[in-house]
């Protein structure tokens, strides 16, 4: 395979020629997808029952088909998954990707078309392989293997024809036969169900191949990892995996992060961040060290954009590309060649640059504290977090905040429970360096701290170890894409995750 890299990697940026096209030709790219999502779908069900055979500009889309939550088109897709087709897309749809949060116990099943899966997952694949060797020509990457850390559930029959599974399970079962040579595990380990057995697995049998790159959500990339080392007695993962070249990542902000992988790797490797989900593949990291992904445009997406201020109104308005603003809140409306039609996906973005277009994950549109006015969002803890822990000199490993409310005796605060890696010297030092950076980063945060008017100092707790893994687990959500839910606005998982670490772990 070495001999090959020099050919892997000119093959790679030939396809440059095509990125550059729909990069700095965004509206096109766009008014060319909505387009062609417009005529594939106006036969099928949905597309007669909303006109869409008469429909001939974004405004019309638009009047035409209301903004739709899971539950809005539900039915659509369970009619779907029982064998009915040409109901929201026009060609057959057999998979459906699992996916479920950490505030539902409730799966959505998002359907996969081949159309969603060869024109979007894929070719952005494709793409984020193209970028990179764009700026790492002599990579060896291909020269090993990549590791994923996917999903924690098998694929499930729903009926004779349809079927389900996490993502990534989706993904690796559609992928061509060359692909399973340039990955591990094999298919039968990376769809294993039980997360706990599966990192045995996945460390046990990993050792021994040359990996060059992972990917994966970072917390539980950081377990492999701490159980890897435990094996094979090594201080870093560089001694287990010496071609070790790229990280990457997605679905919560690596910023908390970065330090503890640099640390555990033990040398400077590319970290890459990706934001897809089960609705499709919608940007990734174009330039090493950029602050934003740049977003896939040409990918069978097409976007709008909600201020989150909109959002619980009646009729909530959105803009387009050509109106978007540098820093704002938006939560993202898809309508894709899977057949979700202007879908709310429930995360917030900003834009960090116009020209090309590129995006950062804020937070999720409920995951957020503003029992106040002050309005904090999750890109600023994790911020703050990384501040704090920086001059602390501490480690974290997880956490969550939720208000206090007024009482009698006190104004309201943000309480916060922290799993530290390595904690700090003293905490009350950490809470001030929190508490200042969360100042510095939030004007409405600040105002309300400004001499505890509306905010007293926060509450910082340091739980056990293992506790936000204890709680996942005593909600069946152990695994790849589960996540611990960063802020609320209300105190129900804090004080679950409390009564955890209090009858679970001995109280610190």
């Amino acid at each position: 395979m070495k001999l090959l890299s020099p050919a892997i990697s000119s093959l790679a940026r030939m396809r440059l020629w095509r990125i550059e096209a729909w990069k700095n030709n965004p509206f096109d790219a766009q008014r060319e997808v909505l387009q062609d999502l417009v005529t594939s779908a106006q036969y099928t069900e949905f597309g007669r029952k909303h006109n869409f055979s008469n429909l001939f500009n974004v405004r019309d889309f638009k009047s035409a088909v209301p903004i739709h939550e899971y539950n809005d088109l539900k039915p659509y897709i369970e009619r779907t998954m029982q064998g009915e087709q040409n109901i929201v897309w026009n060609t057959p749809i057999y998979w459906f990707a699992k996916s479920s949060g950490t505030t539902s116990d409730k799966s959505k099943f998002i359907p996969v078309s081949d159309e969603s899966l060869q024109d979007g997952h894929y070719k952005a694949s494709k793409d984020v392989l193209s970028l990179y060797y764009q700026y790492n020509p002599d990579s060896e990457l291909l020269t090993g293997k990549g590791l994923v850390i996917g999903g924690s559930h098998n694929i499930n029959p729903v009926n004779n024809e349809a079927r389900y599974g996490d993502l990534s399970a989706v993904l690796m079962q559609n992928s061509p036969f060359w692909a399973h040579w340039l990955r591990t595990p094999d298919l039968n380990i990376a769809l294993m169900d039980e997360w706990e057995s599966k990192i045995e697995k996945l460390a046990s049998t990993t050792i021994k191949e040359n990996v060059t790159s992972v990917s994966g959500v970072p917390t539980w990339t950081l377990v492999l990892f701490k159980r890897i080392l435990e094996l094979t007695g090594k201080k870093t993962m560089s001694e287990v995996w010496p071609s070790l070249e790229l990280f990457m990542h997605g679905g919560v902000s690596f910023t908390p992060y970065k330090e503890h992988f640099q640390k555990l790797i033990g040398k400077d490797i590319n970290y890459l961040e990706m934001y897809n989900a089960s609705e499709g593949f919608f940007a990734a990291q174009d330039i090493p060290g950029e602050d934003g992904m740049l977003l896939f445009t040409d990918h069978g997406i097409f976007f709008e954009f909600m201020p989150v201020s909109e959002y619980g109104k009646k009729d909530p308005q959105t803009i387009g590309l050509q109106d978007v603003e540098l820093g704002k809140n938006y939560a993202p409306i898809i309508s894709s060649n899977g057949g979700l039609w202007r879908y709310l996906l429930g995360d917030t973005i900003q834009f960090t640059s116009l020209a090309p277009f590129r995006i950062k994950v804020s937070g999720r549109l409920k995951h957020y504290m503003n029992a106040f006015g002050e309005e904090v969002i999750v890109d600023n803890t994790d911020k703050a977090i990384a501040v704090a822990s920086e001059k602390t000199g501490a480690v974290v490993n997880d956490y969550t905040a939720a208000p206090v409310y007024f009482s009698e005796a006190s104004n309201g605060a943000h309480e916060w429970l922290i799993e530290f890696e390595k904690e700090p010297t003293n905490i009350e030092v950490f809470t001030k360096e929190l508490d200042a950076a969360l100042k510095n980063v939030n004007s409405d945060y600040e105002a309300k701290r400004y001499k505890d008017i509306a905010l007293r100092m926060p509450l910082v707790h340091s739980v056990n170890k293992g506790v936000f893994k204890e709680w996942l687990r005593s909600k069946g959500k152990l695994g790849g894409q589960h996540k611990v839910p960063r802020l609320s606005n209300e105190r129900k998982f804090l004080e679950e995750i409390l009564q955890v670490n209090k009858t679970t772990f001995v109280n610190k």
